[in-house]
């Protein structure tokens, strides 16, 4: 929408048929501020679903995303409460989309953790989603296969222990994955 004095406001189609806006529409100055407040709400919910279908995101997470792109933080506020309302937006079922994605790319325990810390999930969903996650031996066992081959030194069996640690295996997973592929740990660190 282009006003008199040269400025723009970019409106979504349903706020141009909520206030009935046409080319040459006069408008007085409450008017005005009401336009503007239901531009700016109709902006953060669109912009809410953006975010929202492309990742999964904890209510917090969408909240500071919203205001960091430029929305009011009221605005902000509101469009997450509204997809809350609507049943798009829950924090207990993105804590496990958030666990699952960890377990399907053979992260350990720790690396779960730090997603969730991430995705800004409240901590008090952190026990129930990680509740079931599963041993980690055979995925370290596989990682260790697929990264050291049939030929392999210290330096090699080192980076891959390393690789390990950073995708949040403790030591005591990675000692086991290990004893099962029959290397010797005795120089291994307890934890």
């Amino acid at each position: 929408m282009r006003f008199e004095d040269g400025s723009t406001m970019r409106l979504y189609r349903q706020t141009v048929e909520d206030f009935s806006l046409y080319p040459g529409r006069e408008m007085d100055a409450q008017e005005l501020r009401k336009l503007q407040e239901a531009a700016g709400a109709m902006s953060a919910k669109m912009r809410a679903i953006r975010i929202l279908s492309a990742a999964s995101v904890s209510k917090s997470d969408l909240q500071r995303r919203l205001v960091h792109k430029g929305e009011d933080p009221r605005q902000a506020q509101a469009a997450v409460q509204w997809l809350e309302d609507m049943s798009l937006l829950d924090d207990r079922q993105t804590a496990y989309q958030v666990v699952q994605r960890c377990i399907s790319k053979g992260y350990g325990i720790a690396r779960a953790k730090q997603a969730l810390y991430e995705k800004r999930i409240p901590k008090d969903l952190w026990e129930e989603a990680l509740a079931d996650y599963p041993e980690q031996t055979e995925p370290i066992v596989a990682f260790l296969r697929n990264r050291l081959g049939s030929d392999w030194d210290k330096k090699d069996l080192q980076r891959a222990i390393d690789a390990l640690l950073r995708r949040g295996h403790s030591y005591h997973d990675i000692r086991r994955g290990l004893d099962r592929l029959s290397v010797d740990t005795e120089d291994f660190p307890e934890e």
